[in-house]
């Protein structure tokens, strides 16, 4: 892929924006096993605090999802009203200090709150880095800017898991009830990159334009999307982003915890002291979302040939079968505990790996004085209903006791959507391969 300098300057300030903002997201997931039961004052590891664990993963997975829709619409407002640059700066500063706010909550109440502040800022950068990064890169590389772009979302949940597990299974192994405090502390980190987006990142030439023409503020009709000319693409970015996030959202929420208690079962039938099982646990939520995340990274490299080569929407029917028959193997099969973990990466290949497709494909759809509310209101408004995904996935796992077999069951169900959205992926999905980004 070849790029002047500044374009990679600026193809860098959206990856580490995006990364960034995913391993903002995540952290939670990692310490939620002890943030929960801390905050809830409950014994960790006891029956009682798993099931509460469960079911305040859901509560908040979903309280995140609604603030991401929000964040998305109001902040792709921002990027088609007022520019990229100030719209990626603004989300990146607000995620990170919802963030390092979680550090210092007292409560479940007050952890909400500061995961709704934070999801604002994280429902923003997508869009706003997406739109920088399709305007910013010559037509020929949009795919590959696009789908290497995404392959900061797996890195960055990686580098959470890396985190959370030096400092909870190894610095402050000994002190799961502060340890998640210190991890939700790194979520400052990207304070930098906004200060770095402020000196080095121009205004996209495309967004100048448009607003020395005063187009710009035609970015303020959200229902100018169901217009006649706009409907069938509204209609096939919501689906695909609908049914990417639905379906990762609801297994990903249970990824690490789903290691935790697997680690859970395998150390009860081995035997080991508590302390021990405490480090085993911590080390098997690694494996968990390594698995899953490296077979998202390599998921999205994938679209580069599947997107140029057949097309759009193959692409996404591809993934979204893909996606349905992991699912079912992976939480369907009676696997060993080592076993199903290792059948996430199969898993994350499809249900994380497309999501580098809609990078690049939603920017397509959209002209330039509505591309990054478009981006972000299709992306995003799919959190509201996606919310119900780890909600439902909670709530049922914890009726049944909040055990690694209960999450299996449920699980399974999920592989509904993505089967029925590569049905109507035939007849619904633009197709843009070969068209000129839209004016």
């Amino acid at each position: 892929m070849r790029l002047s300098r500044y374009q990679w300057v600026v193809f860098a300030a959206a990856w580490l924006g995006w990364g960034f903002d995913v391993f903002d997201a995540m952290l939670f997931n990692f310490v939620a096993s002890n943030c929960i039961p801390t905050l809830l004052a409950l014994p960790i590891g006891s029956p009682a605090a798993r099931e509460a664990t469960v079911y305040w993963t859901g509560i908040l997975s979903a309280v995140l999802l609604v603030g991401w829709a929000a964040g998305g619409v109001i902040f792709g407002w921002v990027a088609d009203r007022y520019g990229r640059r100030l719209g990626l700066m603004l989300t990146i500063l607000v995620y990170a200090l919802g963030t390092t706010l979680c550090a210092f909550a007292t409560s479940i109440e007050q952890l909400a709150l500061f995961r709704a502040l934070t999801s604002l800022g994280i429902g923003g950068e997508w869009a706003v880095g997406a739109a920088l990064v399709a305007e910013s890169v010559p037509e020929e590389h949009r795919v590959e800017a696009g789908a290497l772009l995404q392959t900061a979302s797996p890195l960055g949940i990686l580098l959470a898991s890396l985190v959370n597990y030096q400092i909870a299974g190894v610095w402050l192994a000994d002190d799961p009830a502060n340890s998640w405090r210190y991890v939700f502390l790194c979520g400052l980190a990207p304070v930098f990159l906004a200060l770095a987006v402020r000196i080095f990142v121009k205004e996209s030439d495309r967004w100048q334009a448009q607003a020395a023409s005063g187009q710009a503020a035609q970015a303020l009709r959200l229902s100018r999307l169901f217009d006649v000319d706009l409907r069938a693409a509204t209609r096939a970015a919501l689906l695909v982003s609908l049914t990417a996030l639905l379906t990762w959202w609801a297994v990903n929420a249970f990824v690490p915890l789903l290691g935790s208690l697997l680690a859970s079962d395998a150390a009860t039938a081995a035997g080991l002291p508590a302390d021990e099982a405490r480090q085993m646990s911590e080390a098997w939520k690694a494996r968990a979302s390594n698995a899953f995340n490296i077979g998202g990274l390599i998921g999205a490299l994938l679209a580069i040939p599947l997107a140029k080569r057949l097309g759009r929407r193959p692409a996404f029917i591809g993934y979204f079968l893909w996606s349905a028959a992991s699912i079912l193997l992976a939480f369907g099969l009676p696997l060993g505990p080592e076993l199903r973990l290792a059948m996430l990466f199969v898993v994350g290949l499809g249900v994380y790996g497309v999501f580098s497709a809609l990078v690049f494909y939603l920017p397509e759809l959209f002209p330039t004085r509505l591309r990054g509310l478009a981006s972000g209101f299709c992306y995003n408004i799919g959190r509201i209903l996606a919310a119900f995904g780890p909600f439902i996935v909670g709530a049922v796992t914890a009726r049944a006791g909040g055990s690694s077999a209960a999450i299996t069951d449920t699980l399974v169900w999920v592989a509904l959507f993505p089967f029925v959205a590569a049905l109507l992926a035939r007849s619904w999905v633009v197709e843009t391969r070969g068209r000129a980004l839209p004016d």
